[in-house]
């Protein structure tokens, strides 16, 4: 996304981060997740699970910015994000709180 000017505090502040996890076999493949992306994070598998579907797979892990979208529109509850610790960690100092 481009934005028409930078924020003031764009140095000090960095996006969040998340972790996609994803159980494969509970996937029914409708694409659902990968279509409404904001990020673009996911992509349909050349893989089937066990129910004949194409599952998502995570190709950009590191454009996750943990808004749980994916979570919220999955009816089969067969994926979900989680924060990255790490980058928390480079947000907050270190401290666990918020400067």
């Amino acid at each position: 996304m481009k934005l028409w000017r930078k924020p003031l505090d764009a140095e000090q502040k960095k996006p969040p981060h998340g972790i996609v996890h994803i159980l494969i076999e509970r996937c029914k493949g409708c694409g659902f997740c990968i279509t409404f992306c904001p990020k673009q994070v996911l992509e349909a598998s050349t893989d089937f699970n066990r129910r004949g579907y194409h599952p998502p797979i995570v190709k950009y892990p590191e454009r996750c910015v943990d808004c749980g979208l994916c979570t919220a529109i999955c009816a089969e509850f067969a994926i979900w994000t989680t924060p990255d610790q790490e980058s928390e960690k480079v947000m907050t100092g270190g401290t666990g709180e918020e400067q």
